[in-house]
């Protein structure tokens, strides 16, 4: 018997969202917008088939995804399926769509035609780093000459004693936050714990919610949330290399509360619970999803740990748990503000090596400098780019276009950020 791909269950009625009669099987039924959804669901699953780690999270059925892994369609037939897809999504009219339909049609439109593009790219298509960016996330992001951050290094030159490569000097400095490896696993508890607890304040998170720490090894990134469906998220924090006191907090939120792990849950709880719409039980990670999620994952560090409240926690608590003097933290907190103005050199970076234009030893020096770290972390740092490309913007360019959108809704930023995150809003949307 031939084996049948999940688009192909799904149309043929062998496998549904929701229970129907065989005279509604057998009926040929208007398209519609859970009909694109659940066929949208099955071009991911299938996409992720043939891009290891292109499905960032899935928690629909078993079942679509096993159709998917039997037997996926190639590349060139699943582009013309997001084509299909996209052709549909158009012609189907906008009359008496109600507003949360309207902006559900829109949403479904820029993510197939996100997966158009990854398609693209997987069948040799090479566009340049911000033809990429807009392609899958929805924004195209500024290129800075390298030398406009060079006012930046001239302050954190002032700032920072000694003598010698400023990197070298940031790295020597920096090693004094390091946290101890048999201290490490109090240390992220005690951050995640309080990120939590300062969400909870503000938002309402399903009863079940709950998450698993575990350090590894052996990976491109810093730290990963991997969202399991049912409210529950596997938060992992690569070991490779010594993990600074501030990265504690970073993680805690980012990967947890009210970061990736919150975003999830509340998705699944207003959408896929809530209204049915299967679209959200899959993540694409090369997607506008993407931007949202690491951008309000990256703001809402600053949104839990408002002023001088991060300091304050970090040498109460934090620092006493590392073994590190609380006395130091001003001076950290200092160098961190000014480093984080220097995020978007990285982009300029990353556009020149993957287009070939400097090679491997030049990208690792302008990470080195531009990113004040030492060889081993722009190394780490390169690894990651090669991995995900350009989709290094999600992190500082969304973080500041949530930021300017969540404040500029009004004073109740985590009444705002609560809508953000239980919502289909996109890139576009932030302007």
């Amino acid at each position: 018997m031939r084996r049948m791909t999940i688009a192909a269950l799904l149309g043929a009625g062998l496998l549904t969202a929701c229970a129907t009669t065989p005279s509604q099987a057998s009926e040929s039924p208007p398209d519609s917008l859970d009909a694109v959804a659940r066929d949208y669901v099955a071009l991911t699953l299938e996409i992720g088939e043939r891009e290891p780690g292109y499905v960032d999270a899935y928690y629909g059925p078993a079942e679509w995804a096993e159709a998917a892994k039997a037997n996926p369609r190639a590349l060139p037939q699943l582009a013309e399926g997001a084509a299909a897809l996209t052709r549909r999504l158009e012609t189907l009219p906008e009359a008496g769509l109600d507003a949360d339909s309207r902006q559900r049609r829109a949403y479904l439109l820029a993510h197939v035609s996100a997966a158009s593009a990854r398609l693209g790219m997987l069948q040799g298509q090479k566009p340049n780093f911000a033809d990429e960016a807009e392609a899958l996330f929805g924004v195209r992001p500024e290129l800075r000459p390298l030398s406009s951050y060079d006012p930046v290094l001239a302050r954190i030159d002032a700032l920072v004693p000694g003598e010698g490569p400023l990197a070298d000097r940031v790295a020597a400095f920096r090693a004094r936050y390091v946290v101890p490896k048999d201290r490490l696993e109090p240390v992220m508890r005690a951050a995640i714990a309080e990120c939590k607890a300062r969400t909870e304040r503000h938002m309402t998170l399903p009863a079940d919610e709950t998450f698993t720490l575990e350090f590894v090894n052996n990976k491109p990134w810093s730290g990963y949330n991997w969202y399991k469906g049912k409210a529950f998220s596997l938060i992992q924090v690569n070991t490779d290399l010594p993990i600074y006191i501030d990265r504690a907090v970073d993680l805690g939120c980012h990967e947890g509360y009210p970061g990736h792990h919150v975003y999830n849950a509340l998705l699944e709880r207003t959408f896929v619970q809530g209204k049915g719409w299967v679209e959200m039980s899959v993540y694409p990670l090369f997607s506008p999803m993407s931007f949202i999620a690491e951008g309000s994952a990256n703001y809402g560090i600053d949104l839990a740990f408002p002023g001088h409240e991060r300091t304050d926690f970090e040498q109460r608590v934090l620092y006493p748990l590392a073994g590190l003097d609380p006395a130091t933290a001003e001076a950290q907190t200092q160098l961190l503000a000014l480093t984080r103005q220097l995020a978007r050199a990285e982009y300029t970076i990353a556009d020149a090596y993957l287009a070939g234009r400097i090679d491997r030893e030049t990208a690792l020096d302008q990470l080195q400098k531009y990113g004040l770290v030492a060889r081993d972390r722009a190394a780490q740092r390169l690894s990651f780019i090669e991995t995900y490309r350009s989709y290094v913007i999600n992190y500082g360019l969304g973080r500041d276009m949530v930021q300017a959108w969540v404040e500029g809704q009004g004073p109740d930023h985590w009444k705002t950020m609560e809508r953000l995150l239980g919502s289909q809003i996109l890139p576009v949307d932030l302007d």
